[in-house]
């Protein structure tokens, strides 16, 4: 008899690991990956340049709360409550909080990371250090966070000027538009985000570096970024097709 369970408590373990990742549990882990901050600055950069009817509409649909439950929705129906449990172990650990401090730091002094900029210029990094830094970066998406954001940002934009002149475009036609700037968005993310981290960094012992990109290498942090990045082009376009059938505000 003892035989016939062994297949059933394999069966039932295996059904355990695949519970559903909770929406609201995925929100702390939003905020530690770095996600919540595409739906934070989505509304204020959208805002930019239109009038008040404009920005308060964008502000309704671009809410950075809404927004970010609603993705942390989608990634939940692709992310089970193990990974998401592994991901917090991970994203919260000390390790990774020093380097968020390190990061936040950043913020206090804006004009030393401007005058280091410069020095990088003069005096370009040690390959190995640079090593460290892209593999980093490879691993915990930043650059690629940061031009889905200022591409889909500038997606939307597009079609808001298209608007106030009388024209409109469907989401293939306004992707065949602005495709070409998806290229030169993503190169200069990627210097301005190599730059950050070289000087957000810039104390931390290469070992740390190379503990901290492995964290993010983790399979449960990977599958976390990744569903994000796959579901975040969606919502856009869904809020995209809501401003389609809006009457522009004057």
């Amino acid at each position: 008899m003892r035989l016939f369970l062994l297949p059933l408590l394999l069966l039932a373990a295996a059904t355990a690991r695949a519970e559903p990742a909770s929406a609201k549990a995925l929100l702390p882990l939003f905020e530690l990956a770095g996600i919540h901050l595409l739906c934070e600055q989505s509304t204020p950069l959208l805002q930019r340049g239109q009038n008040e009817a404009e920005q308060k509409r964008l502000a309704q649909l671009f809410a950075g709360e809404t927004f970010c439950l609603e993705l942390a929705k989608r990634v939940a129906a692709r992310f089970d409550a193990q990974q998401s449990e592994q991901a917090r172990e991970r994203l919260d650990s000390p390790l990774a909080r020093r380097f968020t401090a390190a990061e936040r730091a950043v913020g206090e002094e804006p004009d030393g990371l401007a005058e280091y900029r410069q020095r990088l210029q003069q005096q370009p990094p040690r390959g190995a250090r640079l090593a460290l830094v892209k593999r980093l970066d490879a691993a915990a998406r930043t650059t690629e966070l940061a031009s889905l954001l200022r591409y889909e940002v500038g997606k939307t934009q597009a079609l808001l000027a298209l608007r106030a002149r009388g024209e409109n475009l469907d989401e293939v036609e306004l992707q065949a538009q602005t495709q070409k700037q998806a290229e030169a968005i993503r190169q200069s993310s990627e210097q301005a985000v190599e730059t950050f981290m070289f000087y957000a960094y810039r104390q931390m012992p290469s070992d740390q570096l190379a503990e901290y990109a492995a964290l993010y290498e983790h399979a449960s942090v990977s599958q976390l970024l990744a569903i994000s990045l796959e579901e975040v082009p969606q919502l856009f376009a869904e809020r995209r097709e809501q401003l389609r059938k809006t009457a522009r505000r004057p």
